[in-house]
């Protein structure tokens, strides 16, 4: 697969991108990290990734305001984005992670962590691969049967208090949103540089997406 179109990672000192990277390269698509804020803001393509500690994602973008660069280009000049792992959650209104902090708020969900209650004897963080029940099977998940398994690593998880034009949820005791679509705006909770061959299908639909 080739393409002319340019992913824009965005480099906030949180995220495995170089697996990000290589995942984009190896389906045939450009893609660079980028800390500039004027080059976020005029980026067509967004990636948000990330790994660790909500709170200390939105201090990294808020450090030299790329939160604001992310939510110009998404909300005014129609950009699409994929938050992966920590970077969907970050998409959200509110992460209750280390006493609770504002999320970029493009999503009104709510970030909450799993609890012993929710999991059983089941164990924190949720590690390894899962199958996905995916609403539709269009979008991201567009030519894969059945229920994909996806790799995960997480202690948070987006609660499924609304519902998107074409989403997927998990269970690991309970139900919980791994991937949403709503217009413009993508996320995954798993990590699809991590999921293999369903992980490079789900990228590559994000590409072919619009």
């Amino acid at each position: 697969m080739t393409s002319e179109k340019k992913v824009a990672i965005v480099d906030y000192g949180i995220g495995n991108t170089y697996s990000i990277i290589s995942a984009f390269k190896y389906i045939g698509i450009k893609a660079e990290l980028i800390s500039d804020i004027e080059k976020i803001a005029n980026s067509k393509i967004l990636v948000l990734p990330g790994v660790g500690s909500f709170k200390s994602g939105m201090e990294a973008l808020k450090s030299n305001n790329m939160d604001q660069a992310i939510i110009d280009a998404v909300n005014n000049k129609d950009a699409k984005i994929l938050g992966i792992c920590l970077g969907m959650q970050l998409l959200c209104s509110y992460g209750e992670e280390d006493g609770g902090t504002q999320g970029l708020g493009l999503l009104s969900n709510h970030v909450k962590r799993f609890t012993v209650q929710e999991v059983g004897s089941r164990k924190i963080p949720h590690v390894g691969f899962n199958a996905l029940h995916i609403n539709k099977k269009e979008g991201l998940f567009k030519g894969l049967s059945g229920f994909p398994d996806f790799y995960f690593t997480h202690s948070y998880y987006v609660s499924t208090d609304d519902n998107y034009d074409n989403y997927a949820t998990c269970k690991y005791g309970i139900n919980f949103l791994a991937a949403y679509q709503s217009g413009n705006i993508f996320g995954v909770q798993f990590h699809p540089e991590k999921s293999q061959t369903n992980g490079l299908i789900m990228l590559k639909n994000f590409i072919l997406s619009f």
